[in-house]
């Protein structure tokens, strides 16, 4: 039986195992809902901290995230999508939420006050490197074709595994990888890595 743990399931396995949690999850079992969290909560707390930045905020985020899974479970749909597409939809739209919000500036606040005052003059410095770092990016991954901008979006921004991008664009998993690498070399080209 402790075999089961050494041997990593196909993604089509995993997959199955997580549309069975969340079915059962749909009923109000928290044993289902317990399973669920233990195999998808470290991919959807790094999609939450990509986007936060911010250790504590990624946890808010993510512990509101289950909470709404688990009183939107009846509403999932299998047909639409997978458990984890559907799962880091509710993260991502949170995290919007919550960098949108007025409620973390408090604690953006706390956080800033023990900071040395040499570091409030670097600020805006650093904000002004990140907004051209970023234009950089987003113009370079505009020259991509659109199945390897797809691809790398899918699975660096929403936390898909290859696997998962892989049926979630229906497309072979050797395809995918492909795709992304070369996407990922088109970038490092174009921003000078």
């Amino acid at each position: 039986m402790h075999d089961n743990f050494l041997v990593k399931p196909t993604p089509e396995k995993a997959l199955e195992v997580q549309r069975e949690l969340m079915s059962a999850m749909a009923v109000g079992d928290r044993q289902a809902f317990e399973q669920l969290y233990r195999l998808t909560s470290p991919r959807l707390f790094a999609v939450a901290l990509r986007m936060l930045r911010r250790h504590a905020w990624a946890e808010e985020v993510l512990h509101d995230s289950y909470i709404t899974a688990w009183n939107r479970a009846g509403s999932y749909n299998p047909a639409l999508s997978s458990p984890m597409t559907w799962l880091t939809h509710i993260v991502r739209n949170r995290a919007i939420d919550w960098m949108r919000g007025s409620d973390n500036q408090l604690d953006e606040l706390d956080d800033n006050m023990g900071e040395n005052n040499a570091s409030d003059h670097d600020e805006p410095l650093q904000r002004l490197q990140q907004d051209s770092d970023a234009k950089i990016l987003a113009e370079c991954l505009s020259h991509l074709p659109a199945e390897q901008r797809q691809s790398l979006t899918l699975a660096y921004y929403q936390g898909l595994s290859h696997g998962e991008v892989s049926s979630h664009l229906q497309q072979p998993l050797g395809t995918i990888k492909s795709w992304i690498r070369r996407a990922l070399d088109h970038l490092k080209s174009c921003v000078g890595l």
